[in-house]
């Protein structure tokens, strides 16, 4: 898989690459063009001068009146013998470089005869080695130039692109009272831009609105037949009852407590963070010993050794609702999913683990425990798979951190670091 770029300097490579193409086809071309002209002009003149030679001088038993640095070759005529490396050239113009020299040469063959006239090229060699060095260098040059001219493209271009992404970035877009970003730009792509992110933000406001007001309602308004539950249990529990009728209004009285504070919770997750903080607050400890007490029947009823075990001194304050939901979570996770053996509830600096013996979690399924409506193959209870998306829903708003190891067969031992209220 290729690696991705960053926009600008995919811009930046665009533009010099573009700037290497045109200008290397236009310095080709030049020098084509030179040596297509170079051919046909110096072709022509030598094929003028040889005729006039042939047709002048010779004729006239004179030698032939050539330029500095020309040549006559002849097999009709003595003193004029064809050198060997010349005897088998092509007939017409031919371009000769012989190691430090070079050698425009042009041949005819005439009546049986051969003739040719044979001109040195040093200087114009020397000529046009520099125009091809200045072809080269203006190459050179338009590269460098394409590249600053790009970089300097590529940052004005993306200037409006950066700008948008820190307001994205630094502003709590969330809130309500956020100003809109598509007034701050142009009618053009980034404005198109800001403006989808502005509709796309405002569906996520009201969605997130409703959400919260709903939650907030339905909390709020369950908090009444709530308190008549609790009150109509405590008068009934003064009331002479049998151990079956009791043991009933037990369960009730605990079910209207554990609906209590999930309510709670739920008011706390509902609402903003930096108020969620206002509720009571108390130490790892204490919260732990309200838990202890609130499990101990069961895990006995069911057989298991229930230990909390101190290994550190935490002296942080926390919010009590959330972090007693959290840890009542995982306890009846652990109560759900342990047959025999024992549960742990283990106190840290900083935190809490909370262990189990049960089948454990195969490896494939561990990400997805903590989504939404997920349950372990060998699901227990009547429960919904909502109880470790709730804790980690509260682990998040809080800034706390769980962790999950466990082994299929061998047990599970969830670890939450807490994050002290500031």
């Amino acid at each position: 898989m290729h690696a991705k770029q960053p926009f600008a300097r995919r811009i930046l490579l665009a533009f010099v690459l573009m700037t290497i193409v045109v200008s290397g086809l236009f310095s080709l071309s030049i020098v084509a063009v030179v040596h297509l002209v170079e051919e046909h002009l110096v072709s022509q003149e030598m094929h003028r001068e040889l005729r006039e030679v042939l047709t002048v001088d010779l004729r006239k038993d004179k030698a032939p009146r050539l330029d500095a640095g020309m040549y006559f070759f002849s097999s009709q005529y003595p003193g004029y013998a064809i050198p060997e490396e010349y005897s088998r050239l092509p007939e017409g113009f031919t371009e000769l470089v012989d190691a430090d020299q070079a050698f425009y040469v042009y041949k005819i063959n005439s009546a049986g005869h051969t003739h040719m006239l044979v001109q040195k090229q040093d200087e114009f060699e020397a000529r046009e080695n520099i125009l091809f060095g200045v072809v080269l260098a203006g190459f050179l040059l338009a590269v460098l130039g394409a590249w600053g001219l790009g970089l300097g493209m590529a940052r004005k271009v993306m200037a409006p692109v950066r700008r948008l992404a820190q307001q994205v970035r630094h502003r709590d877009q969330l809130h309500a009272l956020a100003p809109a970003l598509a007034p701050d730009y142009p009618d053009d792509e980034i404005g198109q831009l800001a403006a989808a992110f502005d509709s796309t933000l405002g569906q996520v406001r009201d969605s997130l609105e409703r959400e919260r007001l709903f939650t907030s309602d339905v909390s709020h308004e369950l908090r009444t037949p709530l308190m008549i539950i609790a009150s109509s249990c405590e008068l009934l529990a003064e009331a002479p009852l049998a151990a079956r009728e009791q043991e009933q209004l037990a369960r009730i009285a605990r079910a209207s407590e554990e609906m209590r504070e999930l309510v709670q919770t739920f008011l706390q997750l509902a609402r903003d963070k930096r108020h969620a903080m206002a509720g009571a607050e108390a130490p790892l400890a204490s919260v732990a010993a309200q838990q202890m007490q609130r499990w101990a029947a069961f895990m006995a009823a069911k057989g298991l050794d229930f230990q909390c075990i101190q290994e550190g001194t935490d002296s942080g304050l926390y919010n009590a609702t959330l972090l007693g939901a959290v840890m009542s979570n995982l306890l009846r996770n652990a109560l759900h999913y342990t047959e025999k053996g024992g549960v742990r509830l283990i106190l840290e600096s900083g935190g809490f683990r909370v262990e189990d013996s049960g089948a454990g979690i195969p490896a494939g399924q561990q990400e997805r425990v903590f989504q939404a409506f997920v349950r372990g193959v060998q699901a227990r209870g009547e429960g919904l798979g909502l109880g470790l998306s709730l804790v980690k829903r509260i682990c998040t708003q809080q800034g706390w951190h769980i962790a999950l190891h466990s082994e299929e067969g061998l047990g599970t031992c969830m670890r939450v670091t807490l994050k002290q209220s500031v």
